[in-house]
């Protein structure tokens, strides 16, 4: 027999599905909702709004960090409706402190984490390219505010490197200031995230090393509804739309998993 809390959980995904099928089939509706983003997933959850506004007529406002700046935010009374994060704990502890809808989270990506080159052939092997001794400066996001930061350091940890390397450590305050630390050539390498590599826009595919999931805590993003929006309809349809075909494709394009 399931379990109440299981019901609830069911019966609330079931509303918001029904919500979400009566909406699409107003002639017109205008709304508005704000949305904080793990800076590693701007790219997408911007053409992910996009389709969404296209198809709703609705206005989706976002505001990109890391995870943890997002989460001090939203802790410290920013009004933001929809927190798309890059782990599941952050999402967590506001559901516990009563700052997000219980039963409104969801895994909505699954992250990879890469060491990436701006150079076309600089990384051909990861543990030969990392104990290069020309590499001056490897860039990670901050591992106490980035989930992918933080799955940088575990990452080197695993493999007996970050000792050593930790001299040549630079942090950027997010995944995407990694990312440009890297690409700017301020850093002759960086672990990003994939998803940063395959964005369109990056005119320098270069070379990479996906780092296998075994290697770090698994990048499960979580999704959920803020206090904030509760009672905002276009929040909830913005979520049940992020659980669709159209926004799953975009998903998958940008290199990510899914859940289901």
């Amino acid at each position: 027999m399931p379990s109440m809390s299981t019901l609830k959980a069911q019966t609330w995904h079931y509303c918001w599905h029904v919500l979400y099928l009566l909406l699409l089939a107003a002639p017109s509706h205008a709304g508005e909702i704000t949305i904080a983003v793990a800076s590693n997933f701007l790219a997408p959850a911007k053409n992910i709004a996009a389709a969404f506004e296209t198809q709703t007529n609705d206005r989706v406002l976002i505001s990109a960090a890391s995870t943890g700046k997002l989460y001090a935010q939203i802790s410290n009374g920013a009004p933001f409706e929809i927190f798309l994060a890059a782990d599941s704990k952050h999402p967590a502890l506001l559901i516990a402190q009563n700052l997000a809808i219980q039963h409104s989270s969801f895994i909505y990506a699954i992250g990879r984490l890469a060491l990436w080159s701006p150079e076309k052939n600089k990384i051909i092997d990861s543990l030969n390219t990392l104990r290069q001794h020309d590499i001056r400066y490897i860039a990670i996001a901050n591992p106490k505010t980035s989930p992918y930061g933080r799955a940088a350091y575990e990452t080197l940890l695993d493999m007996n490197l970050w000792s050593s390397l930790k001299p040549k450590i630079v942090q950027g305050e997010n995944i995407n200031q990694a990312f440009q630390f890297t690409a700017s050539g301020n850093a002759d390498l960086g672990f990003v995230a994939l998803s940063q590599i395959l964005n369109p826009h990056n005119q320098k595919p270069g070379s990479r090393w996906e780092v296998p999931q075994k290697l770090h805590t698994p990048l499960d993003q979580m999704a959920v509804l803020l206090q904030a929006g509760a009672a905002n309809v276009t929040a909830k349809l913005f979520l049940q739309f992020l659980q669709g075909p159209v926004a799953r494709d975009i998903i998958k394009s940008f290199g990510y998993d899914l859940k289901i």
